[in-house]
């Protein structure tokens, strides 16, 4: 490496500094070893690199005395004696010293690759701002002096400055900060410990130590350098009184500021880099720690799943893992702060001998008080994570589960409960907060007493003389011990809280997972069979711990190309069946062979976010000819050719803006276009009406699939004849099984749903005479049949997150306080904090005046002393008071803002927001507000003031210092400016990176049964590692931009410094006495670390005010109408008739979209049964949204007994109208509080619902009865048992109007005949609106109404459009009959 033209000019500049003594041969010659110390010293992860350092480092500490031996002449004074040639030498050894620092951090040499060969010199220069975007600067391009000043980051920052920042705009992460090298470094160590793990240690700790630990033995090195530099700089004040009242001499007095120079830079850069570095490994940390986790979830068995909710599983990720980035930063600074508080010790002891002891005593006390603090904040903070997770899986379950909220009215009910979470958890953050407020006292009254004691202790020892070097020497020491007895709480409440979330992940970690495929035989690559499936005496259980088998003596072998049909009662085990073959259920006894590839349609529709082409391709490539033959046979065509975007139609979270039936359409399209081997379909035509479900039947199972082996799980017994086989499930067990015919003869269980079947019919008897004529109807005609897609729907309907741009940070600050009405509380903390900044100051200038002055004695000094700052730290305990009073005040404002502004959202938002964004911002962003933006509003204006305060004092003593001081400012507020634009930017883009690793955790969880069978793990792990890179992207740049920042403002307040040091050593002597030499230079000292910690704080407050902004800005969403209008309230009677009168309705889902019904007018009488049939899409689902008015008209009215619905409260109108909805909704619970929500009705009246509603038998065999659990979605029930469940709450309210959307879609024909039958018995003089896809469910309606397209095509008796064989209702029968009247 060529270095005449980047380090000639360094050399000879250096050489050419008068009075460093370099121009000697003893100064080129410690140059030389300087220099090969960088470029041909040993590698950073060498172990010579590693021992080298720490000898550096105590080179430094032993040369901190400015190359001065210590020794002790007497009791009461130090006498430092002069060796070698003082500044050249105390400067060679720095730069040698700092050098082997720097190069245990950054290896110097690079190995050079022909992809970076035109880019491997030493100085290369830093990349055009016009070539960010295209050509971005990474740090693994970064040269050395680039990373050694954080210069990498300049290309962001001015981009950043020039416009606002994108994603697009941030250069991607360098391969070992990637989160795959960290998982998979991980997951080794894991594999390795985890047969020798015992079940009492925590393996993930084990495993990070494993990994972690040899990336973070140069953070040690230079934390320990800093804490030493830290710990001995209060020696150079008592070297700056002793000089200031000795004689001068030129070289001692650059000697002493060449120490000075080097204490400060050692611990300046050592500082930043060992922040950044911890961060940046505690980044790999997170990234490993949240893709472990969701492997984990990819591979979780379905017991591991019954143990944890969706909720905590989601935590696990965005919660605990995530926590993992700040962690091992609070770890360094724990040990650090420990380090620099003996060190700090030593130092005392080394100035004032046994006086110190009387204050150590006095510190061991104040240590062990800190004990019941840090016990109760251990206890709080664990009691704020629990009731955290218990809300956010409440509140996870209440999003995902909105709709049907808002159709029962029950928003206050659910709402009630967030907040009595809520409630509960903010009792803690409140004690948390008040714990610390206490505990703010005893950390900063402590040094100030234990100073007054020293000096007490000075005095009865007599051990040192209580000069100006003495005091301001102890005083120094205690403010540097200050910082740690103020940290080392708080890191071990972090650790606290670090080593629980660790021991969650580890129990999670721990989990069942899924037997793998080689244990169960479930390979495609098994020995050519041909059956498809063997299933051979296997008993399954859901819970390995039950007694009871959920299957029981299971024998199966379906060959190659059959088509095999599952039926039977609700509750029997037919999904059960489908998940036993896909290895979901474990088998205790027998064996399954599966032989080929599975796809796999679930019972409730799995979509996720993206579009249409996305669900349907499902990770594949798009083979044109492939994909038009599946959109076909699953009738999908005509749906996406009404669409605006077509296929590329967006689909909200969970397919919220798609109908039933086009979400299971869009299912099977993506199991045809897979081309498996078996497909396993669980009952796929449950959500879609008769004609569509037999066009399903026939073009996509019998004629798409034909040579494919397909098991269907149906309540469609239409179909049955045309099958090969069927199997009957009762009671866990294959009751029958055989072909149709075999089955007719013999079976019993069989023969009962048939004629359940028959007796659906009878309704249709009628038209036997005219079969004839029905078959002239063009029934199967699909090219002539009109699809119609949700109109309403045709935008891309979820939208990029919206964040914030400008640099309105004041503004915000503001809504923070006007928000929390906390003006008083906030004016009244500023007034505390000054008082706390005066105080201090007036007592450490009387300590300066008293050692000038002989007259005062030592009790005197050390009295008034202690009395001033008293009143401090009274105003320090006032000032945490005020602030933490603020923070809980802004906290529940907020969360009560926002928690108010989520419930009465209209459906449009929810539609259109992922859950994640919204989780988001109840998690990290209320937890910001709960704790970090209190802190950051009192801190930033206190070391602001401080840092203030201590250039006063400096100028007090050296008034020169202004002019310097005046210029650092100037640049300060320039280069703060000039990085909080982009820093801003930076914040709020990580913010919106978070949510969608949550959303993407929630979507795998809902559909990882779906995800597995299809063999997409991979692609879905894939895909989770791209957004956790994304997310450590905007983390890592983020903490690269700050530590940019600190480093620059810390050589400004550097200068200062050094500006005071110079003036103090070349003025001439008697000019500043030296009271004030010692006054001035401790607050010189400490100005540095103030200025850091006002940066910090303010960029702190900029960016946590973001969290504020984002949570503001889901408190502003357009809210609903209200929920009652006093002067409209109906009479609780109403409605007593249930008259509903549709007038124009028109209904749009957007301002700009078209119409969705388009001028709908008809009644339905009182007391009557009005069925509404129609094409899937064709607004069925609208017209039920409008009546409960989830969407409000366009236009239009709809009366109920005369009064229009529009003018009263929504709470009025949905808690008088009763519906099951299409797809049956159960909660995490009881049986009781699932039925009951409200709690209005007794034990007695819900068993004789349970009874009526065909669910008695089940829950009465259960242990705990009415209080026997649901579990999250009611995943434990089948989804006929949930739809009777949402029978049973109608049941209960008996309203007057009760809507039937789709209600026994997913039940089978006998149990529909029953329902059917209890509905006419119960609801015998209520208005019933009914919405089927089962023709006969609505022939016995008083009314029928056709819609199509959003308009009503016909409206009349069914008996009446029966007759005209030409009605579209005569039609729809025609078709349903032609599917049916196959079964004999």
């Amino acid at each position: 490496m060529n270095l005449e033209p980047s380090c000639g000019g360094l050399v000879a500049g250096l050489l050419e500094i008068p009075g460093l003594g370099l121009d000697s041969e003893r100064g080129r010659g410690f140059l030389l070893v300087f220099f090969c110390a960088i470029i041909h010293g040993p590698k950073a992860s060498s172990p010579t690199s590693t021992l080298l350092s720490p000898i550096a480092c105590l080179w430094m500490v032993g040369v901190s005395q400015y190359g001065f031996r210590l020794h002790r002449s007497s009791v009461d004074h130090l006498q430092l004696q002069s060796f070698l040639h003082p500044s050249s030498f105390s400067c060679c050894c720095a730069l040698i010293g700092l050098s082997l620092q720097l190069r245990a951090h950054y290896p110097f040499r690079q190995i050079a690759s022909s992809e970076h060969s035109q880019s491997n010199t030493m100085f290369e220069p830093l990349l055009h701002h016009e070539k960010v975007k295209n050509s971005q600067t990474t740090l693994s391009q970064a040269n050395f002096f680039s990373r050694f000043t954080f210069s990498w980051i300049n290309p962001v920052l001015s981009l950043g400055h020039s416009k606002a920042l994108s994603l697009e705009n941030i250069p991607p992460l360098e391969s070992q900060d990637k989160a795959d090298t960290s998982y998979q470094k991980f997951a080794k160590a894991w594999d390795s410990l985890l047969p020798k793990g015992s079940s009492n240690k925590n393996l993930v700790i084990r495993a990070i130590l494993k990994v972690f630990l040899k990336e973070n033995i140069s953070t040690v090195i230079s934390a320990f350098a800093r804490s030493t530099s830290a710990a001995l700089s209060p020696l150079l004040i008592y070297a700056f009184v002793k000089y200031n009242n000795s004689e001068r001499n030129l070289y001692e007095g650059l000697g002493l500021f060449g120490l000075l120079f080097l204490s400060r830079m050692v611990e300046s850069l050592c500082q930043r880099h060992w922040f950044f570095s911890s961060r940046r490994s505690g980044m790999r940390m997170r990234s490993a720690l949240m893709v472990a986790a969701y492997e984990k979830l990819l591979n979780l068995s379905s017991l591991g799943r019954s143990r944890h909710s969706s909720g905590e599983i989601v935590n696990c990720i965005a919660v605990d893992a995530y926590r993992m980035g700040e962690s091992l930063w609070w770890f360094h600074s724990g040990w650090s702060f420990a380090l620099q508080l003996v060190l700090a010790i030593v130092v005392l002891f080394c100035v004032v001998g046994l006086g110190a002891l009387p204050g150590l005593v006095l510190l061991l006390i104040s240590a062990l008080l800190n004990v019941p603090f840090a016990m109760k904040l251990k206890k709080c903070q664990s009691e704020v994570l629990v009731s955290q997770d218990q809300r956010l899986r409440a509140t996870s379950e209440i999003l995902n589960n909105i709709k049907i909220i808002k159709l029962q009215s029950w928003e206050d009910k659910f709402k009630g409960s967030v907040e009595s979470l809520r409630d509960e958890e903010f009792k803690w953050v409140s004690e948390t907060q008040f714990t610390k407020a206490y505990g703010s006292v005893l950390y900063f009254i402590s040094p100030t007493i234990i100073c007054a004691v020293i000096f007490l202790g000075c005095a009865l020892f007599e051990s040192a003389t209580l000069n100006a070097a003495t005091i301001f020497t102890v005083f120094a020491t205690m403010r540097s011990m200050g910082e740690p007895v103020r940290f080392i709480p708080e890191a071990l409440s972090v650790m606290v809280q670090t080593k629980i979330s660790l021991d969650r992940l580890n129990a999670f970690l721990l989990e069942d997972e899924t037997k793998s495929d080689d244990e169960k035989t479930r390979k495609s690559s098994l020995p050519y069979s041909d059956n498809s499936v063997e299933i051979k005496a296997a008993d399954f259980r859901w819970d390995q711990e039950s007694l009871t088998p959920s299957l029981r003596c299971i024998n199966l072998a379906i060959k190659r190309g059959q088509k095999i049909a599952v039926c039977g009662p609700v509750g029997a085990g037919k999904s059960s069946v489908l998940h036993a073959i896909l290895g979901e259920m474990p088998n205790t006894s027998g064996t399954v062979k599966v032989h080929g590839t599975i796809a796999y349609v679930s019972q409730t529709s799995w979509i996720q976010s993206g579009t249409i082409r996305d669900n349907i391709l499902f990770g594949k490539s798009l083979e044109e000819a492939q994909y038009e033959n599946a959109i076909k046979a699953c009738a999908l065509d005509k749906d996406i050719s009404g669409f605006k975007h077509g296929d590329l139609t967006e689909i909200g979270q969970r397919g919220i803006n798609l109908s039933g039936g086009q979400k299971q359409r869009i299912q099977l399209a993506r199991a045809v276009y897979d081309d498996a081997d078996i497909y396993l379909l669980d009952d796929p035509f449950s959500a879609v009406d008769a004609h569509t479900s037999s066009v399903l039947f026939h073009e996509c199972v019998m004629t798409a699939l034909r040579e494919k082996t397909v098991i269907l799980v149906t309540h469609q017994v239409e179909f049955l004849s045309e099958v090969d086989n069927i199997m009957v499930i009762e009671g866990g067990c294959i009751a029958e099984a055989g072909s149709y015919e075999e089955l007719m003869a013999s079976g019993t269980t069989f023969e009962q749903l048939i004629a359940a079947h028959k007796d659906a019919m009878t309704g249709l008897s009628d038209l036997h005479q005219n079969q004839e004529e029905l078959r002239e109807v063009d029934i199967i005609n699909t090219q002539e049949r009109h699809y119609e897609g949700e109109v309403g729907e045709a935008i891309q309907l979820t939208q990029e997150e919206q964040r914030e741009m400008g640099s309105a940070v004041w503004k915000m600050f503001l809504d923070y306080v006007v928000i929390s009405k906390g003006l008083l509380l906030l004016c009244l903390s500023l007034i505390s904090l000054v008082g706390v900044a005066v105080f201090l100051a007036a007592s450490s200038y009387w300590l300066a005046i008293a050692t000038q002055s002989p007259k005062i004695t030592k009790v005197m000094m050390v009295g008034v002393y202690t009395g001033l700052s008293i009143p401090s730290a009274v105003f320090v305990y006032l000032r945490s008071l005020f602030v933490a009073h603020l923070g809980l005040k802004a906290s529940k404002a907020f969360f009560s803002g926002f928690n108010s502004a989520i419930f009465n959202a209209p459906m449009s938002f929810f539609d259109s927001t992922p859950v994640g964004r919204i989780i988001t911002r109840a998690s990290s962003d209320l937890s910001t507000l709960d704790f970090d933006i209190p802190f950051a509003t009192v801190n930033a204006p206190h070391t602001a003031v401080e840092l203030l305060v201590g250039i006063v004092i400096m100028a007090y003593a050296t008034w020169e210092v202004l002019i310097v001081a005046a210029a650092a400012a100037v640049a300060a507020i320039y280069i703060m400016g000039y990085y909080q634009v982009s820093a801003r930017e930076l914040v709020r883009i990580n913010g919106i990176t978070k949510a969608p690793v949550v959303s993407c955790t929630a979507e795998t969880l809902a559909g990882v049964v779906t995800i597995r069978a299809f063999k997409m793990v991979d692609r879905f792990f894939l895909s989770f590692l791209h957004l956790v890179d994304i997310d450590a992207t905007l983390f890592l740049h983020t903490n690269a931009a700050m530590e940019w920042l600190l480093l620059r403002m810390e050589m400004l307040q550097n200068l200062i410094l050094f500006t005071e040091a110079l003036l103090i050593l070349f003025l001439p002597k008697g000019y500043v006495t030296s009271g004030l030499v010692g006054f001035s230079m401790s607050y010189a000292l400490s100005s540095t670390r103030t200025q850091i910690f006002f940066t910090q704080w303010a960029c702190k407050l900029s960016n946590y005010i973001i969290s504020a902004e984002r949570i503001k800005q889901f408190m502003l969403i357009p809210q609903e109408p209200p929920k009652v209008v006093e002067d409209k309230r109906p009479s609780p009677s109403w409605p007593s008739k249930g008259r509903i009168e549709l007038q124009d309705l028109k209904v749009k889902y957007r301002p700009n979209s078209p119409p969705v019904l388009k001028g709908i007018t008809c009644t339905f009488r009182e007391g009557a049964r009005i069925g509404i049939v129609g094409r899937t899409g064709s607004g069925k689902s609208t017209l039920i949204s409008s009546l409960f008015r989830l969407v409000e008209p366009a236009s239009g009215k709809i009366l109920i007994d005369e009064i229009n619905i529009c003018s009263i409260g929504l709470k009025d109108l949905r808690m008088r109208l009763s519906i099951i909805p299409q797809e049956p909704t159960l909660f995490r619970g009881s049986v009781r509080t699932n039925l009951d929500p409200l709690g209005q009705f007794s034990d007695d009246e819900i068993w004789k619902t349970l009874e009526k509603c065909q669910l008695k038998e089940a829950i009465s065999s259960l242990p705990n009865l009415l209080d026997s659990s649901v579990n999250d979605e009611g995943d434990n029930w089948s989804v006929g048992q949930r739809q009777l469940f949402c029978l049973g709450r109608v049941l209960l309210r008996r309203n007057r109007i009760l809507v039937l959307d789709e209600a026994t879609a997913s039940i089978d024909s006998a149990t529909d005949a029953i329902l059917q039958r209890v509905i006419r018995e119960e609801f015998s003089e209520c208005t019933i609106i009914t919405v089927a896809h089962r023709v006969p469910t609505v022939l016995d309606s008083d009314m029928v109404m056709v819609l199509s397209y959003g308009k009503i095509v016909e409206y009349d008796e069914p008996s009446k459009l029966l007759e005209a064989n030409s009605s579209s209702f005569s039609k729809l029968v025609a078709e349903y009959w032609s599917s049916s009247r196959k079964n004999p």
